[in-house]
């Protein structure tokens, strides 16, 4: 028995057998080591922006996280506002994200925020319509990453890229807050 079926729906079938053309953004950052008498761990944050210079998407926030306070009776001193606030009422010294788009934002943001990271190379992966990096259009994109540290100073990172594109291979270098950012695009 032979079975003949429509164009139309066996190039649909066909369709729904290729794999879906997602990218990943593969960003890698670096915390420098500083010589200070009183080091604190930076607050970052991480977006990409269109061309107009709107939000495509928040990718990473790292702020202190809230502690928990000293057990019941204990004397342990309380804990400090910062903790008690689990850290967001710094959030406004990352100045050029809270300007764009973290002043709009309910802390934590489930996916993209997270606790402050230690000296070292911090590696993140973004697959393109999964979490929080959106379906992007095509066009230009910029990678922006900002690092503001208390008792120290405030970095920002601009990486532009072409979104859809070829495997791409781009960095950008900080001078005080942030070593190498890289971003490794993989179609």
């Amino acid at each position: 028995m032979r079975l003949s079926l429509p164009l139309p729906l066996v190039l649909c079938a066909a369709l729904w057998t290729l794999p879906a053309a997602a990218a990943d953004l593969d960003i890698s950052v670096q915390i420098p080591r500083l010589d200070v008498a009183e080091y604190h761990r930076p607050y970052l944050a991480i977006w990409v922006e269109r061309e107009d210079r709107s939000v495509a998407a928040n990718l990473a926030v790292w702020y202190q996280q809230k502690r928990g306070g000293a057990p019941a009776g204990s004397d342990a001193s309380p804990p400090s506002v910062a903790a008690a606030e689990g850290g967001t009422k710094w959030l406004p010294d990352l100045r050029q994200w809270w300007r764009r788009s973290g002043r709009e934002q309910t802390m934590p943001i489930d996916g993209v925020s997270g606790a402050t990271r230690a000296v070292g190379e911090h590696r993140l992966v973004f697959s393109e319509g999964r979490g929080p990096l959106p379906p992007l259009a095509a066009g230009q994109y910029r990678l922006l990453v900002e690092a503001a540290r208390e008792e120290g100073g405030r970095e920002l990172l601009e990486i532009p890229f072409e979104w859809p594109s070829s495997k791409q291979v781009l960095s950008a270098k900080g001078k005080t807050e942030l070593g190498v950012v890289g971003l490794v695009i993989k179609p």
